[in-house]
C-alpha cells in the first residue's frame, strides 16, 4: 500500500506579510508549501517540484500573475487559484477566461481560501500531477529514495530506514522552509503531535548522525528554536 500524496502547493505573491503566514497556515492544515517572491522564482519552482496547485496574486513586479497564469494553463501546468485586489474586476475576468480555477479577493479569510484550495484539489487529485524524479543533489549528497540510500560525493554510501527516507524527502521537497514539529509528523505518520511526542526529533537526530560532519553542530539539518526545522541547503535534480 502507497502513501496518500500530500498536497504541494506553491504561493506566489511579492507581499512577504502575505505569503509567509499563508503558507504558515496552508502548513498546519496539512499541506506542503512552496513560497516565491515572483514570477521567475515561480518558474524555477515549478521545473523542480511537483505542485498540485498555484495560489497565484496578479499584481506583482515584472512578470505579472496573467502572464503567469496564461503560461501555466499553455503548459498544462497545475490549478490556478488567483489573489486579486478588490477593484480589478477586469483582471479577475481575464484570469477565468485565461484558465484560471478560481480567485479570491484581497483581503480574505484564510478559511475561505483554504474552502477553495480544498475544492479545486477535489476536482483535480493530487494523483494528477507529476513528482519530480527520484534521486537529488544536497549539501554533497544524493538522495535515492527508491533504493533507500545516501551516497556522498567522497563515495561514502549510507543506508536509510524507511521512516528515515521519508523525514529526508519531506525536507528536501521545502528546503530551506522551517518545518514544526506537527507538520513533520503528520506529513510522516499522519497523526498531530502531543506535547510530550518526541518522535520526530528522534528521527532528525538519527537522520543527523548520517549526513553531518558533527552531529552535535548541524550545519545541513538546523534546528529552529521554537518553529522546528530547517534543511539549509540547495537541492536539484539527479538528471
Amino acid at each position: 500500500m502507497t502513501d496518500p500524496i500530500v498536497p504541494q502547493i506553491l504561493i506566489v505573491d511579492d507581499a512577504r506579510d502575505i505569503r509567509e503566514p499563508l503558507g504558515q497556515y496552508l502548513r498546519k492544515q496539512g499541506f506542503r508549501t512552496r513560497l516565491a517572491a515572483h514570477a521567475a522564482e515561480a518558474r524555477e519552482i515549478l521545473a523542480e517540484a511537483g505542485i498540485h496547485l498555484v495560489v497565484l496574486d496578479i499584481m506583482m513586479p515584472g512578470e505579472d500573475g496573467l502572464s503567469l497564469c496564461r503560461w501555466l494553463v499553455a503548459h498544462n501546468g497545475p490549478p490556478v487559484l488567483l489573489l486579486t485586489a478588490m477593484a480589478d474586476e477586469t483582471d479577475r475576468i481575464v484570469g477565468l477566461e485565461l484558465g484560471a480555477d478560481d480567485y479570491l479577493v484581497k483581503p480574505f479569510n484564510p478559511r475561505e481560501l483554504l474552502a477553495r484550495v480544498r475544492a479545486i484539489l477535489r476536482r483535480t487529485p493530487p494523483e494528477a500531477a507529476a513528482p519530480p524524479s527520484g534521486r537529488r543533489n544536497f549539501a554533497g549528497w544524493t538522495h535515492d529514495p527508491d533504493a533507500l540510500k545516501l551516497l556522498h560525493n567522497d563515495g561514502q554510501d549510507v543506508e536509510l530506514t524507511t521512516a528515515e527516507n521519508r523525514l529526508l524527502g519531506i525536507f528536501l521537497d521545502q528546503p530551506r522552509t522551517v518545518l514544526s514539529r506537527a507538520t513533520l509528523l503528520d506529513l510522516t505518520a499522519g497523526r498531530e503531535a502531543k506535547a510530550y511526542d518526541r518522535a520526530i526529533d528522534n528521527q532528525i537526530s538519527r537522520l543527523r548522525r548520517k549526513i553531518e560532519a558533527d552531529p552535535k553542530a548541524p550545519q545541513i539539518l538546523v534546528t529552529e528554536w521554537g518553529g522546528g526545522y530547517r534543511l539549509v541547503a540547495d537541492v536539484t535534480e539527479v538528471e
